[in-house]
């Protein structure tokens, strides 16, 4: 499809968020900090009408039967709108990435040679509820120097309406580019696989969602992708790890909310382990609300506490408090299946063995890797600590913690001294 036959909606917000991307390369930090402190004031200003909107997409939801898991990241409670807001107001005390120099892992001749981060361009991000996550993405777009153009779903139609709005009030008011920040309605008729075929003029594409909106943006997608992971992270419980740090472990990976992206929804169980642990372990995450299944053996052997698994299920994300347990002969064997069927973003090991330790760090395929401790992800952590947008599971660029550096790239400067 080329550019002139695309619908007006997309055509005009590509555009003028990439000329937007150009004026705020003419931007000074202090300037595009202050845009995203004033993002935060203009979401607490609207509180009121952002939480009746939603009020509203969730009737119209539950009467067109969108499913619970997608009802659930759609609630927006006051909490997690003011979370939204304390990320932007750390975001925007945070220092200008871009004016970081960075020593280049060569040098060119005699010249001096330096790398300097610098933005990316125009990025889209496309999500499906989570309403306040357009809010955070654009903090990190501005700070960063980058423009943004939010496509949401249906299902939050007058939320991301009411929040885009707010923003863009926020930055008119600061004196950055309107175009800064674009909202494509999700009723205008623009479909994603218009949105991301569109390489003249983005430079990156964010799906935030389930695995198949993630999925369906990087078949057709000709822009490049960074796709965040969520779920289906593993636990390996090895003959020597201690039952309160795996039963602690895998409650506290799914206390994050709306979207514990780090979830451990499968447990290996090293075969050495003792029976009397392993129920002990089932009866506390049963306390706990877990639905708890396993595989042929497992379940035949405690029948009272796991329900069969499919095969399948081995490498799909439950995205629900639901955890499957196979028991497995060693970490070598362990590695091995993790490597095969977890969603690669982060996998976690308990054990008291240092060799075994040092053994999965370097075995394991994945962007992050937890020994002894839980893998819950944080999107608003400790003042002074990085802030971070979500997981990404891919290989190359972006791989691990979506940060602020990943909405930069580096341009090497070579500084010679004429002609010699």
């Amino acid at each position: 499809m080329t550019t002139e036959s695309l619908p007006n909606p997309i055509l005009v917000s590509v555009k003028s968020a990439y000329n937007a991307f150009l004026e705020l390369g003419k931007t000074k930090g202090i300037d595009r900090s202050r845009a995203v402190k004033a993002m935060a004031f203009g979401l607490e200003n609207a509180t009121s009408d952002i939480l009746e909107a939603n009020t509203l997409d969730l009737v119209m939801s539950r009467e067109m039967a969108v499913p619970e898991l997608i009802l659930k990241w759609l609630k927006l409670t006051p909490e997690r709108l003011q979370t939204a807001i304390e990320i932007l107001k750390q975001l925007a005390e945070l220092s200008d990435p871009r004016q970081r120099a960075i020593e280049a892992p060569y040098q060119l001749n005699s010249s001096q040679t330096y790398c300097q981060l610098m933005p990316l361009g125009a990025i889209a991000l496309i999500y499906e509820a989570f309403p306040e996550i357009a809010a955070i993405a654009a903090g990190f777009c501005l700070k960063t120097g980058n423009s943004i153009i939010l496509r949401g779903g249906s299902e939050a139609s007058h939320t991301n309406n009411a929040i885009a709005v707010a923003l863009q009030t926020a930055i008119e008011e600061a004196g950055l580019p309107s175009g800064s920040i674009e909202f494509i309605s999700s009723d205008r008729g623009s479909s994603i696989e218009d949105l991301v075929v569109q390489d003249r003029y983005l430079s990156l594409v964010i799906p935030y969602g389930r695995q198949s909106l993630v999925s369906q943006v990087t078949q057709v997608a000709t822009v490049p992708v960074i796709k965040p992971a969520m779920g289906n992270c593993y636990l390996y419980w090895s003959a020597s790890g201690d039952l309160d740090l795996v039963r602690w472990a895998i409650a506290d990976s799914h206390g994050s909310q709306p979207d514990p992206v780090n979830a451990i929804e499968k447990v290996l169980i090293d075969s050495n382990q003792k029976p009397s642990s392993i129920v002990r372990l089932f009866n506390s995450l049963k306390e706990k609300g877990f639905e708890l299944r396993g595989e042929a053996s497992l379940a035949r052997e405690f029948p009272q506490h796991l329900k069969p698994v499919e095969d399948s299920e081995w490498r799909c994300a439950y995205l629900d408090k639901i955890v499957a347990f196979k028991t497995i002969e060693n970490i070598e064997s362990a590695i091995a299946w993790i490597d095969q069927y977890s969603s690669s973003h982060a996998d976690c090991l308990i054990t008291e063995s240092y060799k075994e330790s040092h053994q999965f760090a370097t075995g394991i395929n994945s962007a992050l890797v937890y020994v002894n401790s839980s893998p819950r992800f944080s999107r608003n952590p400790k003042p002074g600590e990085s802030v971070f947008l979500g997981i990404s599971n891919q290989k190359g660029y972006g791989r691990g913690l979506i940060g602020l550096k990943t909405f930069t790239t580096m341009k090497q400067v070579v500084q010679g001294d004429g002609i010699q």
